[in-house]
């Protein structure tokens, strides 16, 4: 009788440890989706396909040639960066991205710059100057999302394009406010580029790295 309990014991104690490992590995994934820099790739994705929205309306009604020039640069740019996103976000989760829970990244409409007025666009006179107004905050968000990444980020592809983000749209934030210095007479109400937080403190739009929805 003795001889037929062990090899009971032997299947618990496979069931045991499978069970511990599909534990251990549900975690692990848990950890990975819910990190910032799965959050950002799946944030970003909307944000990026906002600035495409505004740039579209540019590309046919901006006054000045320099205007076109950037709308298309943007549609172009962040277009690629779309696709390279959705690649990290599947590479992280496991996942699609279109799966994603939204608002991952804690932001506010307001703080990444997506509250813009699409319909006061496609209506502005002088466009150019409105392009610049909405653009502006829109880089802006997507900037302070990257600070984000460079603050908490461990996965080296994402914090790359964090990085190439925050390059790329401070030079053209700066741009955009020298353009409408130059043609309306002052900078964008809105300002420049925003300043990069030392660690652990507060973005400069209220919002700490601790503020991502998990």
């Amino acid at each position: 009788m003795s001889s037929n309990k062990f090899p009971i014991i032997g299947i618990v104690t496979v069931f045991a440890i499978v069970g511990a490992f599909l534990l251990i590995r549900g975690s692990d994934d848990s950890d990975r989706t819910d990190s910032v820099d799965a959050a950002f790739a799946a944030d970003m994705i909307p944000h990026h396909e906002g600035a495409i929205s505004m740039a579209r309306i540019a590309e046919e009604k901006a006054e000045h040639p320099q205007t076109v020039v950037l709308a298309r640069g943007i549609v172009a740019g962040q277009s690629a960066e779309i696709e390279k996103l959705g690649s990290i976000y599947e590479r992280l989760t496991g996942d699609r991205v279109d799966s994603a829970p939204a608002d991952g990244m804690g932001m506010s409409d307001s703080d990444m710059g997506m509250d813009m007025d699409m319909s006061a666009l496609e209506k502005a006179r002088p466009f150019d100057r409105e392009f610049i107004d909405q653009m502006i905050p829109h880089h802006q968000g997507a900037i302070r999302m990257a600070y984000m990444v460079l603050e908490d980020g461990e996965d080296e592809e994402t914090v790359d394009l964090a990085e190439a983000v925050v390059a790329a749209q401070s030079k053209e934030i700066d741009q955009m406010n020298r353009w409408r210095l130059e043609w309306y007479g002052a900078e964008s109400p809105a300002g420049g580029v925003p300043a990069r937080p030392a660690a652990g403190e507060a973005m400069d739009s209220g919002h700490s790295m601790e503020g991502m929805n998990h």
